[in-house]
């Protein structure tokens, strides 16, 4: 019985091995291009908490200049990350958009935490970022390392 048992670990582990990567770039695209077009036709649940920001820290912009150019970037992250060769440009695009959605943690404090270490749905909707952080560092880490060709 154990046998079996260790045969059918190896063989899960195996799959999961498999189809992981390819897992993990369909759930980046679909969470990123799914919310950016919620965000640009108006029906996103995040856009009165974007707004917001977005008044707190680029005040010079359009609210619709703003949410065109916001959800377009999302969009491109999640196209980006559909195609291996991009990861590296999917990770630099990622990057500084963890930081911008990280903001409101800090700069609307009312909107995202209920009390110490206690967040409100916007909050956790925030805070789940970490879930993407590292997903993205999974498909990273499978990266080959750049070689500069003499």
């Amino acid at each position: 019985m154990r046998r079996y048992l260790e045969q059918f670990d190896a063989w899960f582990i195996h799959l999961l091995r498999k189809l992981s990567m390819p897992f993990a770039r369909i759930a980046l695209f679909i969470v990123f291009f799914w919310f950016g077009i919620l965000k640009i036709i108006g029906t996103s649940p995040a856009n009165p908490m974007v707004a917001d920001l977005m008044q707190a820290t680029l005040p010079f912009m359009t609210w619709e200049t703003f949410i065109i150019l916001f959800s377009l970037y999302e969009m491109m992250i999640g196209i980006s990350f559909l195609f291996p060769r991009l990861a590296r440009f999917s990770i630099a695009l990622l990057i500084p958009h963890m930081i911008m959605t990280c903001l409101p943690l800090i700069f609307l404090p009312d909107m995202t935490w209920q009390g110490f270490l206690t967040p409100t749905l916007e909050g956790q909707y925030i805070i789940k970022n970490l879930v993407i952080i590292a997903a993205a560092m999974g498909i990273a880490a499978h990266l080959h390392p750049m070689r500069r060709k003499n």
